[in-house]
């Protein structure tokens, strides 16, 4: 796999950048002492969100300065976000992973919500201006659901309760 495809796929994976943000991305957008960047996402809103330590260490071996996935000869600026769709999605096919690269954003909207983040902070990383938007993008998966009725105690005293008893 090329290095600049690897670091899309980063990008999708553990910042949750759409692709026409990822297609955007400047060396200019990282702090790499601070751990965190900047994504100008839709409507041009500016988020400062931390960096995952991959793509700090990946961040390093990039450009300083300027796009890291530049336009070809042809144009100029930063590559078309349906390419950046198109390489992952290519990378997806022939690893038999099936989905697009929006997948790998609802992916990463899950695995926080997996791994106990809650909705709230989930909903900042996506940068969701909707708490509805986020979970549509967030599964639950069984075993997360078996677990919180797994919690669920009906003989709890009364005096344990915060409800007052029974309903």
């Amino acid at each position: 796999m090329h290095k600049r495809t690897k670091v899309m796929i980063l990008l999708a994976c553990l910042a949750g950048l759409r692709v026409h943000e990822i297609a955007k991305v400047r060396g200019e957008h990282f702090d790499l002492v601070g751990r965190t960047f900047t994504v100008v996402g839709k409507g041009g809103h500016r988020s400062t969100l931390p960096l995952h330590p991959l793509l700090v260490e990946i961040a390093w071996t990039m450009p300083r300065k300027g796009h890291w996935f530049p336009a070809n000869s042809t144009r100029s600026g930063h590559v078309l976000p349906r390419s950046v769709g198109t390489i992952i999605k290519q990378v997806m096919v022939r690893a038999g992973v099936p989905g697009t690269a929006h997948s790998l954003r609802h992916w990463y909207g899950t695995t926080l919500v997996d791994s106990d983040v809650d909705l709230r902070t989930t909903q900042e990383l996506l940068r969701h201006a909707s708490l509805a938007t986020t979970q549509i993008y967030t599964k639950i998966a069984d075993h997360r659901k078996a677990n919180g009725v797994d919690r669920l105690d009906p003989f709890r005293s009364a005096s344990s309760s915060d409800s007052g008893g029974a309903a």
